[in-house]
């Protein structure tokens, strides 16, 4: 099985050394707690998981399924199986009992053209330090106390229309005490492979020292820092703007530490007045919102930090919404218990005559005190970064590091000036199978592309039932049956059997009546006594209309559909058609290519016995959208040995919950007793095995625990002791390490964009100093600089070695249905991907129909109010309707 995401373990015990020494530099520990030292964890996915047995003899749930005591002690025994693992492959140095073993490298593959490229990482040198961690901060050496109280005032001003001007003082009690001694000696046993576990409080302390100087000069965003003085800044429009910047990473590799340094960008909120900000909104400010644009820019506006720009002292104030009544109609009480209007307090207290009197107050503060600030005396801070999602309007300098006194001189910490050179090699591309009838049964891609002519495809799918419905205003009639006769033809050519004529007339409806239009051609063709196979959508000139065609088609009517563009319908294209002719046979049942080595057998493992593939991933809502939950989804190979066709299952579950919830669910019924359920349980009852996608490195150890619980349950709950070896391999698709050609002017290693070659592969320097890991380019770029995948293995009961894991996930990358390319992601984790995302669609109108989110419901209360997704007709989750 294959996941993306993670998550670190828990760091080792620590040694603690006696030291004596003046009190030294510090460095605040803001960044305690995150994995390599960084404040936020990657984004990533889990790609395919492979198991590999025959199938249970008679999977069912009926008396005869295992009980409750079985799959627990099953379980017990799988917990134990994961904590060991690492100790059964191998004599590996001392290891914390309390950690989860992750397999350890089987050794480094030789497979393909050996090369050497250049990696975004900057070897990083460690000089013998006594560092100790007091609360809140790290320090060179010790501090002359073990712990110490302060007593610190500071001024503090209320802005508040109903206090005085006077200045008060705030009172805060700091206490520092010494915390733990992080040990350097068991950082440098573990990148000398003789300590097991990583010592990630080390490593952490480490970090926080090189993001020291960066926090006080930059903007940070996570591990990411940005600034308007780190190149050239960008309009996106609605008063968002974007700055360059870089991420950073500390990591410790084969060869060492390693920082990992890569550009970044990000959009920030304009530093402009309110007032400017609304006009984004509402061109004429002199008349009062309107209920659909005040909950607009309440939403835009909820969370940002403003300043008065009317006052000495610019506290900032963060905005927590905007009143329901203009201010010309607001009023409040005074601390004198006096009963006055906003405009008559400021006109009185600061002798300004506010203009916006028909706009609405920012509110601040709490809901028992409110805070009333006019928009027009209110700027936004800059630097807050726009974590919402942008409308479609809408490694910089390095850091000097070795100049830095902490960093070098007290600390000793050395960081390279130049990129690392690193090993790789040039993996072949694999042969790819096709239909015998046409004039190329087989091709050998070159640079991760090929194409489809005098090709027909593997397997070509059977539409006979299928029509067409046109919401593009427009397109007349005329062009939309020349559309669907062009992609008929297309589809027919390529080797599928495509009837000529549609089931029912093509016919346009309305674009506002599109719930009505799709009813009624489902009515229409079920009066015929014929069921549906394919309707072919043009879309709405205007977007927003996809989701709610999905929705309807896929879980109220049971249609397969497949949406076009009305601009690319409209130029009768013969690549369209060709690439709209891949996706529709995949959606009716067929295949388009499969690789040569699985239809003869030759793929290690794999095609030895019936194996299944599995994909997951969990995607999480758009910033700012609290209310909505997290969509998990599984797909699943049903094809063995091709392993082509892919089966998804889809289920919501908590707010940004990162872990599947529904793999696998047991419950107990009153009349069937216990019954068995759950996303793996139910494509494994269709054949056998599973993959993963979407999760950190810091959840590595608790996603591995449960995920593979539940794979062992439901393998259990099928046929008492089945349990199939099983492979668990996260697909980190989002890692921050780009690889670059060594030699650019080298025809044999770049493509044309310049980047290095697909298939291009590193398993030693960067990579982890012990575990099972690699970083894959497998993709050509279309544009920009190619992104390796890292595949982190965190379970192999199949013992793959690194050339057969290397060569598979490499190979798979070429069975991507949707295109004649290789693609940068196992396709197995790209479509549970896509099957989540578009799960999202069927809840999407529901969850963001109010305008503001539900910032002020806990978690817990969000989590109780989850509802199920819409359940996906059988007939389209039978074929691969994400595509």
């Amino acid at each position: 099985m294959s996941r993306s995401g993670g998550g670190g373990r828990r760091p080792d015990s620590r040694h603690d050394q006696p030291t004596q020494a003046p009190a030294p530099p510090f460095q605040r520990g803001t960044d305690r707690g995150s994995h390599y030292g960084s404040g936020a964890a990657p984004s990533s996915s889990h790609a395919a998981s492979t198991s590999t047995a025959p199938a249970p003899s008679s999977p069912s749930i009926s008396a005869s399924a295992p009980s409750s005591s079985s799959v627990s002690t099953l379980v017990e025994e799988t917990e134990q199986k994961l904590t060991l693992a690492a100790l059964a492959a191998a004599t590996p140095p001392p290891s914390s009992s309390q950690a989860v073993g992750f397999p350890v490298r089987p050794g480094f593959g030789t497979v393909g053209r050996k090369c050497v490229v250049r990696a975004n990482h900057f070897m990083v040198q460690l000089a013998e330090r006594d560092i100790h961690h007091y609360d809140s901060i790290y320090t060179a050496g010790p501090l002359p106390f073990e712990s110490k109280e302060f007593i610190i005032n500071l001024p503090d001003s209320d802005p508040r229309p109903s206090s005085s001007t006077r200045l008060r003082e705030r009172q805060f009690r700091v206490v520092i005490r010494l915390a733990s001694k992080p040990d350097l000696y068991t950082l440098q046993q573990f990148l000398r492979r003789r300590h097991f576990e990583a010592p990630y409080e080390v490593i952490q302390v480490l970090a926080v020292v090189l993001r020291a100087a960066p926090s006080e000069k930059h903007t940070v965003v996570g591990r990411s820092f940005f600034s308007t003085d780190l190149g050239p800044m960008g309009q996106l429009g609605d008063g968002v703007e974007y700055w360059r910047g870089y991420f950073q990473s500390l990591r410790p590799t084969q060869m060492g530490l390693s920082l990992n340094i890569d550009v970044s960008a990000s959009s920030f909120y304009e530093p402009i007045l309110v007032t400017e900000f609304v006009q984004n909104y509402c061109r004429d400010l002199s008349h009062p919102l309107s209920d659909e644009v005040r909950l607009k820019v309440k939403k835009a506006l909820k969370g940002i930090k403003v300043v008065l720009t009317h006052r000495e002292y610019n506290n900032s104030h963060k905005i927590t919404g905007i009143s329901s009544q203009p201010m010309s109609q607001l009023m409040f009480t005074d601390d004198s218990a006096t009963r006055m209007s906003v405009i008559q307090y400021f006109r009185e207290r600061y002798n300004i005559a506010l203009q916006f009197t028909s706009l609405p107050a920012l509110v601040a503060g709490s809901e028992a005190r409110p805070i009333y600030l006019p928009m027009e005396l209110s700027r936004i801070v800059a630097g807050q970064r726009y974590a919402k999602r942008l409308n479609e309007r809408q490694m910089a300098r390095a850091n000097a590091y070795n100049e830095d006194t902490l960093v070098n001189k007290e600390f000793g910490i050395q960081v390279a000036d130049d990129l690392t050179s690193v090993d790789a090699r040039i993996l072949p591309a694999p042969m790819l199978k096709y239909h015998e009838t046409g004039r190329e049964a087989s091709v050998n891609p070159g640079f991760g592309q090929w194409n489809m002519i005098n090709k027909k495809m593997f397997n070509g799918g059977r539409v006979e039932v299928w029509t067409c419905v046109n919401f593009s205003t427009r397109l007349n009639r005329d062009v939309a049956f020349q559309f669907c006769q062009g992609l008929v033809d297309m589809c027919n050519s390529k080797g599928m059997v495509f009837n000529l004529r549609p089931v029912i007339p093509i016919s346009s409806s309305n674009p506002n009546q599109i719930e009505k239009a799709l009813v009624d051609v489902h009515n229409r063709t079920t009066q015929q006594g014929k069921q549906l196979q394919l309707l072919i959508i043009i879309l709405p000139d205007v977007s927003g209309s996809y989701g709610r065609i999905k929705r309807v088609c896929e879980t109220e009517l049971g249609i397969v559909s497949q949406c076009c563009q009305p601009r690319q319908a409209s130029r009768l294209n013969m690549q369209y058609f060709e690439n709209v002719a891949l996706k529709i046979n995949v959606k009716v049942g067929g295949r388009n290519t499969v690789l040569v080595d699985a239809v003869q057998k030759r793929i290690p493992l794999v095609t030895d016995r019936p194996t299944i593939i599995f994909g997951a991933d969990v995607t999480h809502p758009q910033p700012g959208e609290d209310s909505s939950p997290s969509i998990a989804a599984v797909v699943a190979s049903m094809d063995w040995p091709e392993v082509a066709k892919y089966r998804g299952l889809v289920s919501a579950q908590a707010h940004h919950e990162e872990i599947i919830q529904d793999l696998y669910k047991s419950i107990q019924d009153p009349q069937r007793g216990f019954v068995h359920g759950g996303m793996i349980r139910m494509l494994l009852m269709l054949f056998h095995l599973c993959a993963r996608d979407g999760v950190g490195e810091r959840q590595f150890s608790q996603v591995l625990l449960h995920e593979m619980n539940a794979i062992r349950q439901a393998c259990a709950s099928l046929e008492e002791g089945y349990a199939p070896p099983v492979t668990f391999v996260v697909v980190q698709k989002r890692c921050r390490t780009r690889l670059f050609p060594a030699e650019n002017n080298r025809c044999d290693l770049t493509d044309r964009s310049g980047n290095i070659l697909p298939g291009t592969v590193v398993d030693t320097e960067i990579c982890h100093p012990t575990e099972f890991d690699f970083y894959l380019n497998s993709h050509a770029a279309i544009q920009g600089t190619s992104r390796p995948t890292r595949y982190h293995v965190l379970y192999d009961e199949n013992r793959f070695t690194a050339d057969g894991l290397q060569v598979l996930t490499n190979n798979l990358c070429y069975t991507y249905a949707r295109c004649t390319r290789s693609v940068s992601v196992v396709p197995p984790a790209y479509y549970a991907y896509l099957a989540a995302f578009r799960a999202r669609y069927y809840i999407e109108d529901e969850t963001s129909a109010g305008g503001s989110t539900d910032g002020n419901r806990s978690t817990a209360e969000r989590n109780l109010a989850i509802r199920p997704l819409p359940v996906i007709k059988d007939n389209v989750k039978d074929v691969m309707f994400y595509c």
